[in-house]
Formats: structure tokens, sequence, C-alpha cells
């Protein structure tokens, strides 16, 4: 069973290290096979907190010189908006629908100098993002897939997520870390624990097991 540790927050409290938590989980016996990390100190590719955050899609342009490329202007919290050259196919039911501000779009945001995986190549292959032109374009940032991220190995488009999934306190350029990155436990379920089968048991015994409601 996985138990993403943002998940389990919803319902109680975890204010302890992950190797902690790692540690009372199993010692009661809801034994922790493995403990992936997203994003977050401890994973294997960690997203940069300055280089890798939240926008918000503003608007969808047809790229003048592409037919494959699409102009995504996004709001990642500076002063001015940034214009991302992209072909990501869930992008161009937008295009030309004008200001979709309103529509509450959000997708994760690579500025020049990041290190993600690449997308294009077999296996998790790590790159530095640099600043280039593209059909006349310069680019120097990507709205990226979970491959990219790191995440899973889907890349057919960009992660799109719309603000009402996620807390008001997330706003452009809050670093996607704190959106998305988690610890995630594999816990081993036997039968003599199978009350801890579902995110609210696991919750109820480590509550018990730390003295919280």
């Amino acid at each position: 069973m996985l138990v993403p540790l943002s998940w389990l927050s919803d319902y109680v409290d975890i204010d302890l290290p992950v190797a902690e938590v790692d540690r009372i989980l199993t010692n009661a016996g809801l034994e922790v096979k493995q403990c992936t990390f997203v994003g977050i100190p401890g994973a294997d590719l960690e997203w940069d907190r300055d280089k890798i955050v939240l926008s918000h899609i503003q608007r969808v342009d047809q790229h003048p010189d592409a037919d494959r490329l699409v102009l995504a202007a996004v709001d990642y919290g500076a002063d001015e908006e940034k214009v991302v050259v992209t072909g990501a196919p869930n992008l161009f039911p937008y295009v030309g629908k004008g200001n979709i501000s309103q529509k509450n779009l959000f997708s994760p945001l690579a500025l020049e100098g990041a290190t993600l995986y690449d997308g294009h190549k077999e296996g998790r292959k790590k790159s530095k993002l640099k600043g280039r032109a593209l059909r006349g374009i310069y680019n120097d940032a990507m709205l990226c897939s979970e491959k990219e991220l790191g995440i899973s190995d889907e890349h057919e488009g960009v992660i799109i997520m719309t603000k009402d999934q996620w807390s008001p306190a997330y706003q452009p350029g809050t670093p996607l870390q704190d959106v998305l990155g988690d610890a995630v436990l594999e816990i081993d379920i036997i039968p003599n624990i199978a009350r801890c089968a579902s995110m609210v048991g696991v919750a109820r015994e480590y509550a018990a097991l730390t003295n919280q409601d």
C-alpha cells in the first residue's frame, strides 16, 4: 500500500522527519518496505526551489512560424509574464481563447538553469535547462511533464492542475516542492493489521502511536 505523507497529513499532523515516521510505523507492525521521495530533499531529482515553481496559465497563442508549437503566457510570481514555447498537445485546446486566467489552470514551470529529466530520452537522464531560440522565438523556460519532474514516465503533455484541487495558499511562484513534493511510504499490510488498509486507517494508527487526535 502506498501512503503519501501529504495525504496522510490531511488526517493527522506529520511533524517528525520521514525516517522517524518510518521507524514508528515499522515498530508498530506496519512494515515500511521503502520510501520514495518526489522533488524534495532525498529525491534523486530535487526540485530547485527558485527555478522550479508553480505558474498560472494566462493565455495560449499559436506560434507564428510553427504549426506544432504554441506560446503559453504564464504568471509565475514575477513582475512580468513569461512566454514559453512548447509543443505540449494538451495546451492546443486553449489556443486562441484569449485570456483564460479565470479557468485557474496551473502548471509547473522550470526556469533556465533548472535540472530536469530529459523527456525525449529513454530512462531518466538529467539535463540542465538552457535558453535557446525555437523557430525564431527565444525560450528560456519550460512547462513540465511528469517525466521531466520524475513523477512518472508520462510525457504526452505538460501537467495541468486546476486551482480548486489545491490550497488557496499556493500562488504563482510558489516552489513546486511545496505543491507536489512528497515522501511516499510503501507499507506492507498483513492480515492482522487489516484495519490499516486505508489512508484513514494508517492515520488512526499513527495518531495513536504519537498521542494525537
